[in-house]
């Protein structure tokens, strides 16, 4: 394969740059070397088609569960991986919450040797705020920092020791590094399975309220303003939230925040007659919130789209909704939703991919994420008409737990390349060696 790419009149969109139309992209030695409004003749140049369909950066992804070390029943990084390319994602943050927990230099390394194994899109590593996830003892930051971890987080358990969360915000700011929290005050959400509401009083299920995140959001902006840290925060589910996020950044304060295709997708309604695929930790919320999350996106609020991809077994999801596990699969998904959310009108199309490229990069930090010269050439190109039913059976992650199994949806990812590598094409993975 050629080491010099032209992909020729797609419609570029690149926010960063300000980029919107028809353009050719030429990519040398694995770097974007120039994107040209007027047809570019290259020799001895492999030329990509692009007329008619998206060439857009490559998506990076801030919040997924690869389960490698401990659960490869559910996924594998490999795996994983495959799931990310085929979902146009070129770049994942790999969550801690593995088996052993990645607290430590030794799981950071393990997990960075399997994605040089897997050789498919870049694997960012997340560190635990505390050792095993327990919210007593910080974890060795500065180690896991020297391992390359991009943020710490306790992932799906909240901080409730506030003096410990204020000394990992403070500490981290010698690193620059953004502290990602799963907001929930453990006193309000109790035994919950899903939002406190009507649904969940029809259904007999105990209701976790929306104050549940609400109120520790409003703790840790709190804290943030004090310690003047960076403070990621992750799922956003409530309008509440939303709303203390957004008067966070009027007052400068150094916060960034996601939300997942699920959550500014689907109310609690989808629980309908106990669908364990619809049970998830934040709940799914109502109509109001999903409003809200979406006015969120689109107004600059909420930085990015993340997945929170959660894989689980078939035995986990098939029982009572009570003992179910939180969590869904999101990576192959996500476009898709993304986009019928675009088609309803809630968010410009040059808005979604600024939450799916520049927003989680420039949130973490991490290279890509646009497509000025010298960037890495880590490219997503995408059919935007194109219309396809999701079919949890073909999904290339190992788990198969959606509530969006049959679902029709806009947008399909033609290839994905990463440092100039097609490593994902027509439905079908690459050859990556």
């Amino acid at each position: 394969m050629s080491s010099t790419i032209l992909f020729r009149r797609g419609r570029v969109i690149d926010p960063r740059n300000g980029v919107d139309g028809v353009r050719d992209v030429l990519v040398r030695d694995g770097r974007v070397a120039e994107v040209s409004e007027a047809p570019l003749q290259v020799q001895d140049a492999q030329v990509v088609e692009a007329s008619g369909k998206l060439v857009l950066p490559g998506f990076i992804d801030l919040h997924v569960h690869l389960r490698e070390p401990g659960e490869e029943g559910k996924e594998t990084i490999l795996t994983g991986c495959m799931a990310a390319v085929a979902g146009g994602f070129t770049g994942v943050v790999a969550m801690p919450n593995t088996k052993p927990v990645n607290d430590s230099v030794l799981v950071s390394e393990y997990v960075k040797a399997k994605a040089r194994e897997a050789r498919l899109c870049h694997v960012y590593l997340a560190g635990a705020i505390t050792k095993g996830l327990q919210g007593e003892e910080m974890a060795e930051m500065g180690a896991l920092v020297s391992a390359g971890c991009v943020c710490i987080t306790d992932d799906g358990r909240p901080v409730m020791n506030a003096g410990l969360m204020r000394r990992a915000l403070q500490y981290a700011q010698l690193f620059d590094l953004p502290v990602m929290v799963h907001e929930e005050d453990l006193t309000l959400s109790g035994k919950g399975v899903m939002n406190e509401g009507r649904t969940s009083t029809r259904l007999g299920l105990t209701g976790i309220p929306p104050s549940a995140e609400v109120a520790m959001v409003a703790r840790d902006m709190v804290l943030l303003e004090e310690t003047k840290g960076r403070l990621h925060v992750a799922h956003v589910s409530c309008e509440g939230s939303v709303r203390l996020i957004r008067e966070a950044k009027r007052r400068g304060l150094r916060v960034t925040a996601e939300a997942t295709p699920h959550h500014f997708t689907l109310d609690d309604e989808a629980v309908g007659a106990y669908d364990t695929h619809a049970r998830m930790n934040p709940p799914l919320r109502t109509r109001r919130d999903i409003e809200a999350v979406r006015e969120g996106l689109a107004d600059g609020t909420i930085d990015a789209i993340a997945t929170d991809h959660a894989p689980h077994g078939v035995l986990e999801k098939q029982v009572e909704f009570d003992k179910a596990w939180n969590g869904v699969v999101g990576l192959e998904t996500a476009l898709g939703l993304t986009l019928a959310t675009v088609r309803e009108g809630a968010l410009s199309l040059q808005r979604a991919v600024a939450l799916l490229t520049d927003g989680p990069a420039r949130a973490f930090g991490l290279p890509g994420g646009h497509l000025a010269p010298g960037a890495p050439a880590d490219i997503t190109v995408v059919e935007p008409d194109v219309e396809w039913t999701v079919d949890s059976a073909r999904f290339f992650s190992r788990s198969r737990n959606t509530p969006f199994h049959g679902r029709r949806l806009p947008g399909r990812v033609a290839q994905t390349w990463v440092d100039g590598r097609l490593v994902f094409e027509d439905g079908h993975i690459k050859e990556s060696r």
